[in-house]
């Protein structure tokens, strides 16, 4: 399975399963990143960090630690 660090830009995926445990999944959970929801990568900084996407119709920057624990189909 994929991490969201993988994805390319300009992919659409659907979130699999969040790893990590306690504030961190909860804080990731709280940008509205759930098991299911779609997830569109606008944006790959040349060093890979950060990652700008849209999700739930917004807008959201995340930094390559937090999206090496967001897993996608």
């Amino acid at each position: 399975m994929r991490t969201l660090r993988q994805i390319k830009c300009g992919e659409t995926i659907t979130v699999a399963k969040l790893q990590g445990e306690g504030v961190v999944k909860r804080r990731i959970m709280d940008m509205g990143i759930t098991k299911g929801v779609d997830i569109f990568v606008r944006k790959v900084a040349p060093l890979g960090d950060p990652v700008e996407i849209t999700v739930r119709g917004y807008e959201l920057t995340i930094r390559k630690d937090d999206a090496e624990k967001i897993l996608v189909e």
